[in-house]
């Protein structure tokens, strides 16, 4: 039997998937990404990356670190079917 706090898990579990999807399509790549459509692609030539660009890296390891904990956390309060 499912618990609320697998629910809860399952549910953030769902949301951060697609928010993960949607900040990598949103990286910059070879081809300049999605995140030209936005406005990413105009950023400084003496600086490296801009500060937008950086804060999506860092907002994107973040989310992915919350992921991988959902992960783990599923994993180990769902049964195993046997």
């Amino acid at each position: 039997m499912l618990t609320a706090l697998t629910i809860a898990l399952a549910v953030l579990l769902v949301i951060t998937s697609v928010l993960l999807i949607v900040l990598i399509l949103l990286h910059r790549g070879s081809g300049g990404g999605l995140s030209n459509l936005f406005g990413g692609g105009v950023s400084s030539s003496i600086g490296g990356s801009s500060v937008a660009e950086r804060n999506l890296d860092r907002l994107t390891v973040g989310l992915g670190l919350i992921w991988a904990a959902c992960i783990v956390a599923v994993g180990l309060l769902v049964p195993r079917i046997s």
